[in-house]
C-alpha cells in the first residue's frame, strides 16, 4: 500500500514550496483582503448537506449555494457515521438546519474499497484501525441506506426532508436516488 506520506519529499515539488506553504502564503493574501461579510453560523438556507470528501466536487456550484447558505459534512464516500449524526444533530437542535441532502457521486473512490483495506492497515501499522471503512458496491444502494441512517436517528428532530443524490462528475447532473 502507498500513502501520501510515502511520496518524494512529502509533497514539495523541486525548487518550489510545499503545498502548505502556498496555502499559508495565498491565505495571507486572502485575510489582507478580508471584509467580515457578517454572516451568521446559521446557515440562511436551513440546509445541511452531506458529501464526500472527493475534490472534484464544487457543491455550491453544484446546488447553487452561497457562502452562509449550509453546513457541509465531508468524509470519504459521504458516509452517515456516528460523527456525521453527531454533525447533523448539532446543525439542527443548536444551528437550525432543517433538510438534509446527501450527495454521492460517480466514480468514487470508494466503490470497491471493502473491510480488507482494514486488514492492509494493520499488516502495515501493527494496529487494526477502529474505525469502519464504510466502502459501498452499489452507489444508488448507499444512498438508501444513508437517507435511512438520517431518518431513523434518534436525535434529529427533522428528517422529513431528507433526499439523497448522486452527481455525475463527468456531466455535473444530480439524480436523486428514492428510498425503497
Amino acid at each position: 500500500m502507498t500513502t501520501s506520506s510515502s511520496s518524494p519529499a512529502d509533497g514539495a515539488i523541486a525548487g518550489a514550496a510545499t503545498v502548505t506553504d502556498r496555502c499559508v502564503e495565498a491565505n495571507a493574501r486572502y485575510a489582507a483582503a478580508f471584509s467580515d461579510p457578517g454572516l451568521s453560523a446559521r446557515p440562511a438556507a436551513r440546509v445541511a448537506v452531506v458529501t464526500c470528501m472527493d475534490a472534484r466536487l464544487d457543491l455550491y456550484a453544484a446546488l447553487g449555494l452561497e457562502l452562509g447558505d449550509c453546513h457541509f459534512m465531508r468524509n470519504a464516500g459521504g458516509a452517515v457515521t456516528d460523527d456525521v449524526i453527531r454533525s447533523l444533530t448539532i446543525s439542527q437542535r443548536a444551528l437550525g438546519t432543517r433538510s438534509v441532502l446527501l450527495v454521492h457521486h460517480s466514480g468514487c473512490g470508494m466503490e470497491g474499497l471493502g473491510e480488507e483495506f482494514r486488514h492492509e492497515l494493520e499488516l502495515e501499522v501493527g494496529q487494526r484501525p477502529s474505525w469502519a471503512v464504510e466502502g459501498f458496491a452499489d452507489v444508488e444502494q448507499d444512498v438508501r441506506q444513508a437517507i435511512e441512517k438520517v431518518r431513523t436517528s434518534p436525535f434529529l428532530p427533522h428528517t422529513d426532508d431528507v433526499r439523497g443524490f448522486v452527481l455525475d462528475v463527468k456531466t455535473g447532473e444530480l439524480r436523486e436516488i428514492l428510498p425503497r
